[in-house]
This record gives C-alpha cells, structure tokens and sequence, in this order.
C-alpha cells in the first residue's frame, strides 16, 4: 500500500488487535477499538484494572493490526511507543460513535465510562499488504 492508502484504510472503521509483551509468557493480543486520523497517532483506551493497564506504561512498545475478513484481503499492521494518559472528555463519545453510529454510540457514552484511561501510540513502523493488487 503506499502512505496514503495504508493510512487511510488505518482510518477507517476496524476491529484493530492490539498485542504487547507480557513477559516469558507469550503476548496479550486482544481485539480494541481504536481511533486515527491520516498522519496522527493510534489511541486506544482500556480500563484501569484490566491486563493491559498492567501492561502498558509510558515507553511500551505495542503493536496494532487491522484487517478486512472477506477477499481480497488487506491488512495494516502498525509498531509504535505508548504514552499513557487521562481519558480526553470526549473520548468515548468520539470512539463510541465511529464503531456503533451516532444514536447507539451516545447511549454507549452517556454510561459513565470513568474507569478507562488511554494509551496513545506514536507509529513508528508500518507493516502492509493489499491482495487486490496482486
């Protein structure tokens, strides 16, 4: 893919699967929502509690992959450095909309998500493949 189309599909709507290092044990690969914009940062969040809170830090190199499921395939798969900070005001709005639409998104996001923080990664790889162009 080149740069504009690997951020572009990065941008548009898909279940992403975020993996990070855990240790002697394998990786946590887990599948997250995400948000992107064409030339930004990839930010996720998670909850205070939960596996990847524990996991991730300021510093944490994690890994992100996006994927069509139907043929002919394409994937983007991004490396990155985590910064971890507070969850923005509008986080979940923003984030709840993008994966349920507009009406269920603001019912998901009027629940009070307090618990969360977000990771946000800076790319510093990309990995990608488009089997339509083969």
């Amino acid at each position: 893919m080149t740069k504009s189309e690997r951020e572009a599909f990065l941008a548009d709507v898909h279940i992403g699967v975020l993996s990070i290092a855990d240790g002697d044990s394998g990786p946590l690969s887990a599948p997250i929502w995400y948000l992107y914009e064409a030339g930004g940062d990839v930010q996720v969040s998670y909850g205070r509690g939960g596996q990847k809170a524990r996991l991730i830090a300021d510093g944490t190199r994690v890994s992100l992959v996006a994927q069509t499921e139907t043929s002919p395939y394409k994937y983007v798969s991004i490396e990155g450095i985590a910064t971890v900070g507070p969850m923005p005001p509008d986080f979940t709005l923003r984030l709840a909309t993008r994966y349920l639409g507009e009406e269920q998104g603001r019912e998901y996001a009027s629940g009070g998500n307090t618990d969360s923080i977000v990771a946000t990664i800076r790319i510093e790889r990309w990995m990608t493949i488009d089997y339509s162009k083969r």
